[in-house]
This record gives C-alpha cells, sequence and structure tokens, in this order.
C-alpha cells in the first residue's frame, strides 16, 4: 500500500489534463470519452449484480495464479469480500464501457474474468462484439457464468484454465484479430509482457490494449515501461489505474500521464463551467 501512495504522489507530480494537450487524438479521447461524465442506461444492470454480490455472504476457494491481494486474503473467500476489494470499481467498468462504446471492437479478450462485473460492461458497450475472457479458478468461473446468465450477455466465451496453457491456443483459433485486450490476469512482470507478446501477433494498428493496476507493484511498473519502449506502440497513456496502448502507424510515438477522475480536476471543470 505504501508504494502505491508514493506512486501516486510520484504521479500525480508529472501528470496533466487536457489544457496543453497537442495530439488531437488524444484530446479527444480524452475529452470525450475518458472524462465524460454522463450515464449509460447499461450501467445499473451491472450495479444492480454488483450489490447482489456485496451483499453475498457465500464463501468459495479462491485460486490464484496471479501474484495474490494487497489484502491478505486467503484461499476461502465470501462473495462479497471478493466484491469489495478485487472486483473492479464503477467508475473503471464504465470507463471500459465507453472506451469499447467508442472504438466499436468486433473481438475483445479479458485477461481475468474475476466475478464478471468488468466483463459485462465491455460486453454490453457493443452487443456485436465476442468477449473471449479467461478465468483460472473454477468456482469463481461458476459466479461469473452466473453473472453472464442473469445480464443475458450471450456473446461472452468464458475459458477456464491457467492462461499459461489456455491463451496461446485460444488465440490461434481466432478467426478476427484482437481489436481490444484488457489485462488484468496476472500481476507480475513476465506474465505481463509475455501476454502483451503474445495478444500483439494477433492485433491491428487499430487495436487497443488495456493494461490494469499499472502502478500496483514495482514489477507492474516495469512492465509497463517495457510495454511503453515495444517499437510496436506508438501512443500510451498513463492514467494511473489503467494505461492505454496503441499502435497508430500514422501517430508519432507519444507518452502521456493524464489524470483521470481527480477531485482537484473535477472541481476545476465545475468552476470553469459556471463561470461560462
Amino acid at each position: 500500500m505504501l508504494f502505491q501512495i508514493l506512486s501516486y504522489l510520484r504521479f500525480l507530480a508529472g501528470s496533466g489534463n487536457a489544457h496543453g494537450l497537442h495530439s488531437p487524438f488524444v484530446f479527444g479521447l480524452y475529452a470525450h470519452v475518458v472524462n465524460h461524465s454522463g450515464h449509460f442506461a447499461a450501467y445499473d444492470a451491472v450495479e444492480a449484480r454488483r450489490q447482489e454480490l456485496l451483499a453475498d455472504p457465500t464463501s468459495i476457494q479462491v485460486r490464484d495464479f496471479g501474484a495474490g491481494s494487497h489484502t491478505g486474503a486467503g484461499r476461502t473467500r465470501r462473495l462479497r469480500d471478493i466484491a469489495r476489494t478485487a472486483a473492479k470499481p464503477p467508475k473503471l467498468g464504465q470507463l471500459l464501457f465507453r472506451l469499447v462504446n467508442h472504438f466499436q471492437p468486433r473481438t475483445i479478450v479479458e485477461l481475468g474474468t474475476s466475478l464478471g462485473l468488468t466483463t459485462a460492461y465491455l460486453s454490453a458497450a457493443n452487443s456485436r462484439a465476442c468477449v473471449l475472457t479467461f478465468e483460472g479458478c473454477p468456482q469463481t468461473a461458476a459466479v461469473a457464468r452466473q453473472t453472464f446468465q442473469q445480464l443475458e450477455l450471450p456473446a461472452v466465451e468464458l475459458i477456464e484454465g491457467n492462461l499459461d496453457d489456455t491463451l496461446a491456443p485460444t488465440l490461434a483459433a481466432l478467426p478476427t484479430p484482437v481489436d481490444f485486450a484488457f489485462f488484468d490476469g496476472n500481476h507480475r512482470y513476465e506474465p505481463t509482457v509475455r501476454y502483451f507478446e503474445q495478444l500483439n501477433r494477433y492485433r491491428t494498428d487499430s487495436s487497443v490494449f488495456v493494461l490494469d493496476d499499472i502502478h500496483w507493484s514495482e514489477e507492474m511498473e516495469q512492465a509497463w515501461a517495457t510495454i511503453k519502449q515495444h517499437p510496436d506502440v506508438t501512443v500510451t497513456v498513463d492514467l494511473f489505474f489503467i494505461g492505454l496502448v496503441f499502435f497508430r502507424r500514422n501517430q508519432p510515438k507519444q507518452h502521456f500521464s493524464l489524470r483521470f477522475d481527480n477531485p482537484f480536476d473535477n472541481l476545476l471543470e465545475r468552476v470553469e463551467w459556471l463561470a461560462s
């Protein structure tokens, strides 16, 4: 936790907002998608499911192939605790929804399903997209399937098992490229970079990769730095909580650190709006 606090302070010192952004692509994305404050009807059903899970005392056995939990949670965990500490918060799930809604990808890959809330946001944003989501824990996967059934998301396919065994053959069998990928499967350097390289073989120049928790640990910051310097990557946007990766050939190589859902920025925008 101390590492994340210090990392966030460093991020605040070096990050900015829409003022001074000279990339039209990044400015438009940041102003109209990242900082979009409107409400989509699809949010309501996902958040209703979240509330059910937050009230569910059922215990399951969790099998974790990744870097574990900062909370020190054991293998036996209640669903309400997983929903509270491990599931992505609404603001991040809804940001992913807006990104998918904006770019309209046909094939979406998610590494790390958890209880299926983030998957639901990804799928609900584009009903025509095929969503492939990977989960290593059988009992967690079972709860996620309940989420998909309850929210009526037939376009979601859950692949259960260790990513080291399931990712490569699944990608090799895809009939279309990976247009959008969300990385939340393993918070360590080597697997993160390896999964990036695997998915990189199946993307296009217009694909969007989103990496979760890029400042979660020193290893994740190293992985983010490695991916930023990858020769195929042209534009990255560090929002602290997540990192956006683009492969647009017509763009110069640029890296941006931009604040997302920052209270000071929100207040400043409100003051400017009232003064206009």
